[in-house]
């Protein structure tokens, strides 16, 4: 007999809306990009972002499940660990490497995440992976090679350097959710371990520098959309909560529908999508060959995407599921 669960199961709803968070993600990079040109630094927009994403989830939180507030002892570590060592890092590198490199270009790099998860459970966790993880291996590498250009070194070293670095903050923010506080609704761990990065960047972010008054001046939207400007704590505004908490929630409920590897496989369409918005809005664009580099970089993570077997009675955690990351930046 089919269980209740499985008749609200609707694909369409699930693709639709991880679809919809990978556009947002994707958005996301170049409205990051213009509010940097105007002024505000990689660690205050962390702060912010981080901030902004902690408070949207204990509004959640209050109105749904206050017990969350409640954090064991014995969690404290794991969140810390997975807010600071995660969250706070990621976003912080991948806001250092769009301010450096194209948007779309710095998001390949990161989602390079993908493989080193699988690679890490296969080392570490002892997982069986599939043999296609290391044909995904070589994809990546050689898509990215041809991406850089690496006989020509177009690109900014520092940007890859911390688009590299945010690969590998993202792919611990994932397994660190996943291993330890998967248990936990989805909005609980937002709030934790939003909280947790919001305290690590408070002194660090120097948000007090910015002078006084400036939210409330006129920002450009900057490339093709030159001709509109709007208050700083716009584009601010729209970064926290289209660009971070919205798209979060909507992969979240994806998971509700359709299987995780699935989810994870669509929503490497944010790569796609912040080169497409970067293109049209930026003006961002690369050679037919990096383009073709960039395609084997997507063909590599899809792949490496359904590469870690888990054993038939080893449950996977339904927030954190065999490649969905928590949060894309």
């Amino acid at each position: 007999m089919t269980s209740p669960l499985a008749h609200r199961r609707s694909p369409a709803i699930g693709a639709g809306a991880v679809l919809t968070g990978a556009f947002l993600f994707g958005f996301n990079g170049s409205m990051a990009k213009v509010v940097m040109q105007a002024g505000i630094t990689p660690e205050q927009l962390t702060f912010f972002r981080v901030l902004g994403t902690a408070v949207i989830a204990a509004g959640v939180l209050l109105a749904t499940d206050r017990s969350q507030f409640r954090l064991p002892r014995r969690d404290i570590a794991w969140f810390a660990a997975l807010g600071i060592g995660g969250l706070a890092i990621v976003q912080w590198l991948y806001s250092v490497a769009i301010s450096l490199l194209p948007v779309g270009v710095a998001l390949l790099f990161e989602y390079t995440a993908v493989v080193l998860i699988a690679l890490f459970a296969w080392a570490v966790f002892k997982e069986r992976v599939h043999p296609r993880l290391w044909g995904a291996i070589v994809a990546v590498l050689v898509g990215l090679a041809i991406v850089a250009q690496v006989w020509n070194s177009p690109l900014s070293g520092l940007g890859v350097v911390a688009a590299l670095g945010a690969a590998v903050a993202y792919a611990f923010y994932f397994l660190a959710g996943e291993r330890s506080v998967a248990g936990r609704p989805a909005m609980a761990v937002a709030f934790w371990a939003g909280t947790f990065a919001t305290a690590f960047w408070l002194l660090l972010s120097r948000w007090w520098a910015i002078p006084a008054g400036s939210l409330g001046d006129p920002v450009s939207f900057g490339g093709s959309l030159d001709h509109i400007a709007a208050p700083m704590w716009v584009p601010l505004l729209l970064i926290v909560v289209l660009g971070g908490f919205a798209p979060f929630t909507l992969i979240f409920i994806s998971l509700r529908h359709i299987s995780a590897t699935a989810s994870g496989i669509l929503a490497s369409s944010e790569v796609l999508f912040a080169f497409a918005v970067a293109w049209a809005w930026l003006g961002e664009s690369l050679s037919p060959g990096q383009l073709i580099g960039a395609a084997i970089v997507l063909v590599g993570i899809v792949v490496a995407q359904t590469a870690r077997q888990r054993k038939q009675d080893e449950p996977v955690p339904e927030a954190f599921g065999a490649g969905v990351p928590p949060e894309a930046p």
